[in-house]
This record gives C-alpha cells, sequence and structure tokens, in this order.
C-alpha cells in the first residue's frame, strides 16, 4: 500500500449534492488560512455612525437584533456606516440599542460601476422582489416610474410603500454584505427620467430595454464600451413601453436594446439586465 501523505487527514464525504470537508488537527493554521477557514462570514447591520470606537444600533435593527437573534454580549459582528466597514463586539444588549466596540476596519470590496435602474411600476410582490434582487447585483440609485402602462391604483400608492421599500434595500444590502444600500428616489414619469437621467451622466450608458422588433442586442452595444464607470437602465412594465415613451427615450440619447428574442417579465428583465450589464461594463 503506497504511503500515505501529510493530507490523508482530509475526510471526504458526499451526501446528495452536498460535498463536506472535515479536517483533523494535523492541517496548520497557515493552511486553514490558504483555504480561506479563517474568515468566518459575520452578519452585517448598519449604523447611523461611527463614534471614536463604539457605534450603536438602534431602531427596527436593534429590536430584530436583540428579539429574533439573540444577540448577546461578546458576540462578534460587521458594521457599517455607509463608508466603511468595522468588526464590533457586543457589550450591551438592550431592548432597543446594542452597543458596540469597535475592534478593527474590515475590507469591503465597492462596485466599479454606479448604475441607475428605473423601473416601471408593477404589481408590487414583483416590484418587490426585483428591488431585492436589483440590490443583490450592486443596483446604485432605483427610481420607480409612473410608466403609461402601469396600473394607475398602483402608481397612486407608491409613496405609501417608500419606507417599505427602503426597509427591503436595507435589509437586501446588508445580507449582500453591501457597503450601503441603494438610494430610493421619488416616483418619476419616463420623459423626465430620461431628461434628468442623461443630463447629469452623458457619459454614462444609456440603455432602454425593450422587446421591440427593431431593439439592438445587447452585446454590440454594451463591448465597445467597457470599462465604463456609470450606467443607467429603464425596465419597462407589463404590456411594454408606448411610442411615446420610446420617443422621449431616443430624445434623451437612450440606445434601446433588447435581451433576447423571449417577451421576460419585469423583475426576470431587471435580474438579466443588471447581470449583464455588470459582466460587460466592470474591469475584471
Amino acid at each position: 500500500m503506497p504511503r500515505r501523505s501529510h493530507y490523508s487527514s482530509l475526510i471526504h464525504k458526499a451526501w446528495g449534492s452536498r460535498v463536506f470537508f472535515l479536517f483533523l488537527p494535523r492541517i496548520s493554521i497557515f493552511e486553514l488560512g490558504f483555504l480561506g477557514f479563517n474568515r468566518p462570514m459575520r452578519r452585517r447591520f448598519f449604523v447611523d455612525r461611527f463614534e471614536g470606537r463604539r457605534a450603536t444600533l438602534t431602531g427596527e435593527s436593534a429590536h430584530h437584533a436583540g428579539r429574533v437573534l439573540r444577540v448577546s454580549a461578546g458576540q462578534l459582528f460587521e458594521l457599517s456606516d455607509g463608508r466603511s466597514v468595522w468588526l464590533g463586539r457586543v457589550d450591551r444588549a438592550g431592548r432597543d440599542a446594542i452597543e458596540f466596540s469597535l475592534l478593527e476596519p474590515v475590507e469591503c470590496r465597492t462596485p466599479k460601476l454606479t448604475t441607475l435602474l428605473m423601473l416601471s411600476v408593477v404589481k408590487f410582490d414583483r416590484f418587490e422582489w426585483a428591488l431585492e434582487k436589483s440590490t443583490e447585483l450592486g443596483v446604485s440609485e432605483i427610481m420607480p416610474l409612473a410608466a403609461a402602462r402601469s396600473e394607475k391604483a398602483l402608481v397612486a400608492a407608491v409613496t405609501k410603500r417608500a419606507a417599505r421599500w427602503k426597509k427591503i434595500l436595507m435589509e437586501s444590502a446588508q445580507q449582500a454584505r453591501r457597503l450601503r444600500a441603494p438610494v430610493l428616489s421619488p416616483l418619476a414619469g419616463p420623459a423626465e427620467a430620461f431628461r434628468s437621467a442623461a443630463a447629469a451622466k452623458p457619459d454614462a450608458a444609456l440603455l432602454f430595454f425593450s422587446e421591440a422588433l427593431g431593439a439592438s442586442p445587447l452585446r454590440p452595444i454594451l463591448e465597445p464600451r467597457r470599462p465604463c464607470s456609470h450606467a443607467m437602465l429603464a425596465i419597462g412594465p407589463e404590456g411594454g413601453w408606448t411610442e411615446e415613451e420610446r420617443s422621449a427615450a431616443w430624445a434623451a440619447g437612450f440606445l434601446e436594446v433588447s435581451l433576447g428574442g423571449t417577451i421576460l417579465r419585469t423583475e426576470t428583465a431587471v435580474t438579466a439586465a443588471l447581470a449583464a450589464v455588470n459582466y460587460a461594463l466592470t474591469e475584471p
């Protein structure tokens, strides 16, 4: 029988589609670090500010941490104030506030591409799903659009939903371990939104997603623009854009592009468009 190697202590188990590795003490700390086991994945919270080497979590986040997660003194979490991330140790867990000592800064990757998503209002369950997934995909700002084919009752209720949507963005950003949550802009009409977005960043990639037969394939539009620091994406409602909205987008300098030959739901188009744009416009 051949002599077993130093790594014979690595036991491999397969269970269904999952693979588990059990490491015995013979593997050194250095080897564990090389394999990434010295970087535990900790939950991240957003705080209002860092005060010296202290921070306090308040509001609903503190209530959730204390009552649901049952946070206790001595536990470690990552904390972000929107500018930097620190490793924090719980000093006191109260009903309405969790107090932390800041131990050391945590490296945090920030997106190289700043993306504005102009998202037409659709049924709220689908709209909120799109908010969550676009946050995970790194979008910087989301602007709800009152498109002509958006349901009028839904458009009228947008203002009342704003607080709920901001909470979804914050929770999704924390889960995705982002530095900060995306900005939720006020509801706007498409023509106004196209004009203001193009004027603010004339060098941005301006993309108007459409299922119209004349829309250009996305790939040849994106490839010459790499790398790019800003992108603005407009996603239409169920039923698509009107001719007036298409004309307004063209007038503002948007390029009409397609995600393929099939008709996608709005929330599907959001994830496909953001994934494609991130891949095509971001430097490796």
